[in-house]
């Protein structure tokens, strides 16, 4: 008998917005995992499972290379809800019809909700909700109901009650669908009849437990720690279950923001007692990057080499055949379908995509599945210093992918100098509250300005400010003229080398949030 939490099956059917809805389900309380079609049985076999999810997907139904999903699903005496593509395929299978849309909906469109029950309880009248199909269906399977209807498309939400199937047109997950929660909520609560007590505590003993079972009584692990709240929360459950066997790691690698070396020396030697070794490799990893432009390469280089460093470091522990990493959910979802699907690769990450074949260390990653509220939520029930649970996320790679072009040690000191003046104004003025991310970016772009009666032929430097809850969406935010005034004049004044800061004001998508 299964020892997990009862929680949901997400069937991953390609859309990218697989992980947005794992999101909404965990911000419910409850517990819920992802597989792909060809292993959605036997995950679900696995499981404490209390209901299903069918996502979207890009594909149609009657599409060749379409989705294979088991039909049995359906027969697993649980409820089920499919979105887009997963209301298609279950009308389908259950005996209904999909045909071509006369008119695509994309975007936000308004539907009628025709009965507040089920799914819809406590919501009625009109809502708007985030569309994003060509294809409709056209004729119910035996013993459903339509729920909702837009302009546009007749069927936006279907159910057979009996049964607990029910089917949306539209994507409750998005943050557009202004009652999306709360078709979540009731599909988990009222329909699920799940009880939402998926909770820090529970998240803790599930990863303590898990890495018990892998390291055993004796194993050591070796974790590269950073000092970013990741690789911070990660140590804090790793020392909670293994103690002193954990072994930090922090690797300087010349690419760290300024300071950032001795507020990691001091908060975790000093003030937690962690066994923390610090490598000094800056030269190693600058010399490996010499003539790399592309960005792929430059990840894939920089987490080659901080697997190397891992390796030859802990060759100094007997029996440290564990590496500790802080990868989140959103690192492997953008880097590679972990659960074999054809979501699209956007980039990769140092912790999952620049790993080499021959490792022989085992890896541990106990935030693998987490998304990043969630650690930061984690950090806190731990006891977390604050300063380290609110810090902005910074990329694995350093400052590599925040200096567009070759990373030079002359253009690391100037983004270093550059970066410390915009989040030191930013947080001096309070405007860091409710900011995702705030950092300079130094562009391979040069231009003339003037200084005095001189001119100079310098640097251009962007600031990068954005709001988001989850990195996997974001929107640019603006600061009071007054600090992007204060900001840019100090940055050319006083970081020799830079003549001008402009402004990024684009949105995550279609631009990624770092620029490289």
């Amino acid at each position: 008998m299964t020892t997990e939490p009862q929680g949901v099956l997400i069937v991953d059917l390609g859309t990218q917005y697989t992980q947005l809805i794992a999101r909404r389900v965990r911000e419910a309380g409850t517990w819920c995992q992802i597989t792909i079609p060809e292993k959605a049985l036997e995950t679900a076999a696995g499981m404490n499972l209390g209901g299903l999810i069918l996502s979207g997907g890009p594909s149609s139904v009657y599409d060749e290379d379409a989705p294979e999903v088991p039909p049995e699903l359906l027969e697993l005496d649980v409820p089920v809800l499919g979105i887009c593509y997963g209301m298609h395929w279950m009308c389908r299978t259950l005996g209904g019809s999909v045909v071509p849309s006369e008119t695509r909906e994309y975007g936000r469109t308004s539907i009628r909700i025709m009965r507040s029950e089920g799914l819809f309880a406590e919501i009625g009248g009109h809502t708007v909700v985030w569309m994003s199909h060509g294809d409709s269906v056209e004729r119910l399977p035996e013993g459903f109901e339509t729920f909702a209807e837009s302009e546009d498309c007749p069927h936006a939400a279907v159910a057979n009650g009996d049964r607990g199937f029910w089917a949306v047109q539209f994507h409750p997950e998005v943050s557009h669908s202004v009652r999306g929660r709360e078709v979540i909520d009731n599909f988990l609560g009222r329909i699920c009849n799940l009880s939402g007590d998926w909770k820090p505590g529970s998240i803790v003993e599930r990863e303590i437990k898990k890495i018990h079972e892998i390291v055993g009584e004796d194993g050591e692990v070796v974790l590269g720690l950073s000092g970013g709240v990741d690789s911070s929360v990660a140590a804090m459950i790793l020392h909670k279950a293994i103690g002193p066997r954990l072994h930090c790691i922090f690797v300087d690698n010349g690419l760290l923001r300024k300071g950032e070396r001795e507020a990691v020396e001091r908060e975790f030697a000093q003030h937690l007692g962690m066994d923390l070794r610090v490598v000094d490799a800056g030269e190693r990893f600058l010399g490996k990057l010499a003539g790399v432009t592309d960005p792929e390469r430059k990840r894939k280089v920089i987490g080659y080499e901080f697997v190397e460093i891992f390796r030859e470091e802990a060759k100094a522990f007997k029996n440290a055949g564990y590496l500790g990493q802080g990868t989140l959910y959103p690192d492997v979802i953008e880097s590679v379908n972990v659960h074999g699907g054809n979501t699209a690769v956007i980039k990769s990450h140092h912790n999952v995509g620049g790993l080499p074949d021959d490792l022989d260390m085992e890896l541990v990653e106990p935030l693998r599945e987490l998304f990043k509220d969630e650690v930061r939520v984690i950090g806190r029930y731990l006891g977390l210093a604050r300063e380290i649970v609110d810090r902005q996320p910074f990329p694995g790679p350093g400052l590599a992918v925040r200096i567009v072009g070759e990373v030079t040690a002359e253009k690391v000191s100037l983004l270093q100098e550059a970066d410390a003046i915009c989040t030191t104004e930013i947080e001096a003025a309070g405007e860091h509250q409710g900011l995702w991310q705030y950092f300079a970016v130094l562009l391979p772009v040069q231009s003339v300005g003037v200084m005095g009666d001189n001119r100079t032929y310098e640097s251009t430097c962007a600031l990068r400010i954005v709001e988001s809850s989850d990195g996997m969406t974001a929107d640019w935010g603006y600061l009071p003229q007054e600090l992007l005034q204060r900001i840019s004049g100090r940055i050319i004044n006083q970081v020799r080398g830079i003549n001008r800061v402009v402004l990024d004001i684009s949105s995550k998508p279609p631009s990624t949030i770092e620029w490289e």
